[in-house]
Order: structure tokens, then C-alpha cells, then sequence
């Protein structure tokens, strides 16, 4: 199976120590000795039950998530199932995907959650129940053993100021500025909606990101939110869209106006849709995280809570840029194409 390359946000120094203190503890050496007491199979955690609960099973920046899950499963010995609800807005159904972890009797919960808030009780039931809890991409405000995902204010800033030079690059620094935005109130996307205005504020202070709609995950609402913007405002600048669903669309948009000339978009993640977008030019920068990342840490980390150890209380792999220019690097290209697996397993 291919790996994608792991961006991290952190210092050299610092990730050299990170991965010696994660294949120690995983593969149950004593960390900070030369001990070899175990490694792969036969260390601490080989046998550890340990469930991955995605925000929807129909997008592939989560399969490439579950991907990481599934290697890092098969690196240490974990017993790794993977599960999610069909949609992002199927908050009731991550719900009960907890309550059947619980009653399964795993050792430890990756959950990438839809709600900052609405999974804080069965998340609390489950670690009343002695199961280790790591969560990624969003954060919850309950308790957890630890927090794996990208700063999205940072990653949203680098998107603004992207942004900021397309538009100079144009000579349109005055005016609006579309927020193409997937749903309302998850912290995630608030977040990187800020440092997106943050980002443009910067170096275009002209620029109004004020104007923004969402599409309830939904390209179809996406695409028609965007041309309803183009139409009521001819003299609309850009469009940032901050997911792949919310990309897809705008790109569409973009194409079905003839606007790929004239309006610049910049978009979050990668799926196949979005990397061909990019390709032609219906979108100019997409900014991609690394959700492999996501998965085969969150697993790490999951293992090391469930014998014992402490993991890393926050872990962020960073986010870049892609264009046209760069889509080919093999750094870069990685990342857009990760590997992926499907949930269910």
C-alpha cells in the first residue's frame, strides 16, 4: 500500500522524538531505553480492540483517514473496525456508532466527530467505561486522551492569504469575497473560516469575506449558492469554499459561468473532483491536509492510552498548498491522492 508523506507542523527535532516515543510504547519497549522487548506483533498493544468512527463514509478525505487506521492497525497488532454515518449531518447516527463501540467492549475510540458538543455524553460513558477516547479533525469539548488534527486557523489563514495574491495578481482588491461553507457551528470550519478572513485581512484589507452561505454538505446546494453569488454579484471577487463537498460545488459553478478566468477559488482538501478541478483551473489553490495522518496516529495514540502510556495531548501534521504548478511534486501528489479504505471493516 502507498504512504502518503507526513507534513508535519513541528520542528525536525521534535518529530524525531514524537516517533521514537510512539514506537516505543506501541511495540511495548521501555521508552528511553535500547530494550526490544516486543515490536509489531507480541508488543503491549497487539490484540487492543479499537474502533474508528469517521464523519461520513462517502467522502474520501475520511476513507484516506480510515486508510492510516487500517496501516496502523496492521503495523502494531491492533485489532482496528471502522465505521461511519452516511452524511456529516448524521449526528444521531455517530452517536449510537459510540454506544455500539461501548457495548462491544473495545479498548479504544478514534472518533472524528460532527459536533463540538452533541457527542460530549455517550464520549463520557465511554471513558467511564475505562475505553480511551482520541479525537481528530474536530475537537469536543468533553474530556478526551488526546487531540489529533490540523490548526485550522493557521490552515485557514494560508488559504486567505493565497487568496490575497490571486486577487492582487488580478488587480481586484476591493470588494466581496464569497465563503462557500459546508455546515454551521462546527468548530473546525468556524475556525478555518476565520483564518481565511484573518489571511485575506492581511495583505487585502479591501476585501470584504463577510458574504457567506452553507450547504448542508451538499454539492448540488454548493453549485447553486455559488451561481445565485456570481448572479447577484457580477463584480463578486472570489470564492473560498472550506471542504471538498463545498469545492466540488464551487468549482462547478465556476465552469457553468465561464468564470474561470475572472473569479479565483480557493478550497480545503482533496478528492478526485477537486484534484481535476485544480488540474483544469476551475479551482486555483487547494489547501490539503493530511487525514492518513489523522487515522494511523489516532490509532497510535488510542493504543498507547489502552496500556497505559500517555499520549501526545495534541498532535498537528500541518497543512499545504497546492496549485497547478505543484500538483505533480511527488510530496505534494501524495497527499492529494492518498490511499483509502472504506468503512464497515
Amino acid at each position: 500500500m502507498a504512504r502518503t508523506r507526513t507534513v508535519f507542523a513541528g520542528s525536525l527535532v521534535a518529530v524525531v522524538a514524537l516517533v521514537a516515543l510512539v514506537v516505543g510504547v506501541v511495540t511495548g519497549r521501555a521508552t528511553g531505553t535500547t530494550s526490544a522487548s516486543g515490536g509489531g506483533p507480541g508488543g503491549a498493544a497487539t490484540g487492543k480492540k479499537v474502533d474508528v468512527i469517521i464523519k461520513a463514509s462517502d467522502s474520501s478525505f475520511w476513507q484516506a483517514m480510515l486508510a492510516g487506521a487500517q496501516q496502523a492497525g496492521a503495523d502494531f497488532g491492533v485489532e482496528v473496525h471502522m465505521f461511519g454515518p452516511t452524511s456529516e449531518t448524521n449526528i444521531d447516527e455517530q452517536v449510537q456508532l459510540v454506544e455500539n463501540s461501548i457495548s462491544r467492549g473495545v479498548q479504544g475510540i478514534v472518533i472524528a466527530s460532527n459536533s463540538s458538543t452533541a457527542l460530549n455524553s455517550v464520549i463520557g460513558r465511554a471513558r467511564g467505561d475505562r475505553i480511551k477516547v482520541v479525537t481528530v479533525d474536530s475537537r469536543v469539548t468533553a474530556e478526551s486522551e488526546g487531540f489529533i488534527g490540523t490548526d485550522n486557523v493557521k490552515a485557514g489563514a494560508q488559504a486567505g492569504r493565497r487568496m490575497c495574491d490571486l486577487l492582487k495578481a488580478k488587480g481586484r482588491t476591493s470588494g466581496a469575497v464569497l465563503v462557500e461553507s459546508s455546515v454551521a457551528g462546527i468548530q473546525s470550519l468556524v475556525d478555518r473560516d476565520r483564518g481565511f478572513r484573518q489571511g485575506v485581512a492581511e495583505g487585502c484589507p479591501g476585501v470584504d469575506a463577510s458574504l457567506q452561505r452553507f450547504n448542508n454538505n451538499d454539492i448540488n446546494t454548493a453549485t447553486a449558492q455559488v451561481n445565485d453569488a456570481l448572479t447577484a454579484n457580477r463584480e463578486l471577487l472570489g470564492v473560498f469554499a472550506d471542504n471538498n463537498t463545498s469545492g466540488v460545488g464551487a468549482a462547478r459553478a465556476i465552469k457553468d459561468n465561464n468564470a474561470i478566468e475572472t473569479v479565483p477559488v480557493v478550497a480545503f482538501d482533496s478528492d478526485p473532483q477537486e484534484n481535476a478541478a485544480l488540474a483544469e483551473g476551475a479551482i486555483d489553490a487547494l489547501v490539503v491536509q493530511n487525514p492518513y495522518f489523522f487515522g494511523y496516529q489516532g490509532v497510535v495514540a488510542a493504543a498507547m492510552a489502552s496500556v497505559g502510556r500517555v499520549p501526545p495531548r495534541d498532535m498537528d501534521p500541518g497543512a499545504v498548498v497546492a496549485d497547478k504548478a505543484n500538483m505533480n511534486q511527488p510530496e505534494i501528489k501524495s497527499l492529494l491522492e492518498p490511499p483509502t479504505a472504506k468503512a464497515g471493516k
